[in-house]
Parts: C-alpha cells; structure tokens; sequence
C-alpha cells in the first residue's frame, strides 16, 4: 500500500513508537511518506528512518511549570496555516493515513474520504480505560484532536478490551540487559524547572539520579547526574537503573515497565491524558503518582522492592499485520494475539 503517515512532533515519545512501525512497514514492502508537526524541525531528533518527510507547523501544547496552560496554547492556534497544510498535501494514489495523533493528516484523510488509522496510546480511551476526571474541553480535545476511522490504540493493560500492548524499540528486544544497579534512578522530568528538580532529590544522597530533560550538557554534582539528550545513553541508564521518576506520558512508562523498573510518575497538571495514566499506573499496581515533586512521595517510592519485567511482544509486527490484512473491523483477534505474545512476570496475559 501507498500509506500516508502522520507523527505528532511536540512529544518524543510519538517519535519513538511512529519510528518502530514505519521501519516495520517499509521492511514489509509499504510505501510510507511521513508528515511530521508540532515542532520546529531543528528541534527534532533521529527521525532519519521517516524519509521521505515533510515538517509541518501543526499545533503545539504549550506548558509552564509543570502546568498546561492553555490560555496561551489557544493564542498559539494557527487555524488559517493548518487549513493551508491539510489542503496542499498531495494524496494521490493514497490507500491508507495512519495518524499518531497527528492532525493535519487526519483532517485530510477526512477530507478526501480514505480510510484511516489512528495509532498511539491516545487511540485507547474510545474504549473503556482508566479514565481521569477532567473539563469537557480537555476530554474533548482528547477524543477529537486527530479522530480516525479505526483505532490502533496501545495500554499497559489489555483492560479486557480491544487495544495493543506497548510499542518497545527493537534496541531494548535485542540489547543484553546488563545488571541492575538498585542505587541508580533514572529521572526524566521535562515539564518541570531544573532548579525545582535539584530541590526535590538533593535530599536522598544515598541514591544516585541521573536526570534528563532541561540540560544542555552532561555535569555531576554530587549524587545529581544531568545528562543532556542521547537516545543511546538514556536507554543505557534506563536498562541500569532500579526506579524511574518521570512525567506520565506512556513511551517511557511502557518501555520501563517492559524492563521491569518501578515506576513514580508525576502527571502534568491539567492534562487529562497524563492523569488518566498515573490513575492507571496505580490501579494496576505497577507504581505509584505524585501530583507536585513531593520529597515524602518520594521517600516512601525508593523503599519499595524492585518491579518485575513485562516483557511486552512485539506491537509493531501485530499491527503491520492488521494494516496488511485489510480486515480492520476485525481488531480483537490481532489484539488478543499480541497480549498472549506478551509474556509479563508481575502482570497477566
């Protein structure tokens, strides 16, 4: 198939899981054009596997402190630019969009008719999943920002309900693990100001933090690594840490699940998808929430044993599977597939 493929940039984790099913497709004989938006492409990292790509504006989700703002998130909307890309992209010969929750490609392949995919962990919440309360705006955007026909949605828990595992980058299938070092904690906290980090954790001197996020360049300071971006090196210190701290996204949680690490999350305020997910962490048992950078929180979280590996299978090939098919109405038995692949020692099949 010709597949127009679209990937919300404002996130590195779409990147990260739009990158492992684009590889697969194109190994599995596809045509794959890929339109990335929502950041500025300068701003963008090892996105060499999406060429042929084209940079977009999109729509950017702007954030203070820890804190959606959305005030200034509406005055950044750019409706005239957006109609603009949605009517210049050429669609001819076209047979499938799939959309990361990507909107340009999304209202285009509404638009024009053709069937589409929608891909990601936001795909998940039509069905019945952990669910955060949250204004009618916010529950909105997040059911109707880039809707699609058919849903490829992605959970850390089947929740008895038609949605994929986690997609987990092929280096984490194939990397040796090395031992785990139960002092070391991996803390990836973008949202929040460096110096409000350094605050939080300069207290426990008898772990060691390696954090990434707002940092330019790689400096120690005592138990307080800072590491600036490396995809290489963060996994290395995601496979050798004990714990990790970080926003509630999904990409890192999955991936540290996968692994088998405790998981302190800290949901972005006023971001119903990230509260919807610390909801779910808890209620699965598999770590616990904190709704500001809270030192007792944070105490109690390194007392606790060490996780126990998931071992999610491989997403990316059940979903190629599905798209290839063409029986999309026909989620579940793709969906069952990849959960009795998923072989977890702390969870269930």
């Amino acid at each position: 198939m010709k597949i127009l493929f679209g990937v919300q940039g404002t996130g590195n984790g779409h990147i990260s899981r739009s990158r492992e099913l684009v590889r697969k497709l194109k190994e599995d004989g596809h045509e794959v054009e890929v339109i990335i938006s929502g950041r500025e492409e300068s701003e963008l990292r090892e996105i060499e596997v999406f060429a042929p790509y084209k940079v977009l504006k999109g729509f950017t989700l702007v954030t203070r402190k820890g804190k959606m703002n959305y005030v200034e998130t509406m005055f950044k909307l750019d409706f005239v630019r957006h109609w603009s890309d949605v009517l210049s992209l050429d669609m001819a010969g076209v047979d499938l969009v799939i959309t990361d929750f990507e909107p340009v490609t999304s209202m285009a392949a509404r638009m024009k008719g053709l069937p589409s995919v929608g891909f990601g962990h936001q795909y998940a919440f039509p069905y019945h999943v952990p669910l955060a309360r949250g204004s009618l705006f916010a529950k909105y955007t997040l059911l109707h920002f880039a809707p699609a026909r058919y849903n490829a949605g992605l959970h850390w828990d089947h929740f008895n309900q038609p949605i994929f595992p986690p997609v987990i980058p092929e280096t984490l299938y194939k990397a040796v693990r090395p031992e785990e070092d139960p002092k070391k904690i991996l803390v990836y906290l973008p949202f929040e100001e460096i110096e409000d980090i350094e605050e939080f954790l300069e207290p426990f001197p008898s772990f060691r933090f390696f954090i990434y996020g707002k940092v330019s360049e790689d400096r120690d300071d005592g138990h307080l690594s800072f590491r600036a971006y490396s995809r290489e090196g963060f996994l290395r210190d995601l496979m050798e840490c004990s714990g990790v701290v970080c926003n509630a996204g999904f990409e890192l949680p999955g991936e540290a699940l996968h692994l088998g690490k405790k998981m302190l999350l800290r949901p972005l305020d006023g971001q119903i998808e990230q509260e919807s997910n610390a909801l779910a962490m808890v209620q699965l048992g598999y770590g616990m929430a904190m709704h500001k950078l809270d030192g007792n929180v944070l105490r109690e979280w390194l007392a606790q044993p060490p996780g126990t590996p998931l071992n999610y299978s491989r997403t990316v090939d059940y979903i190629a599977e599905w798209i290839a098919s063409g029986r999309w109405d026909d989620l579940k038995m793709f969906t069952d597939a990849a959960w009795r692949d998923t072989r977890g020692e702390g969870g269930r099949p």
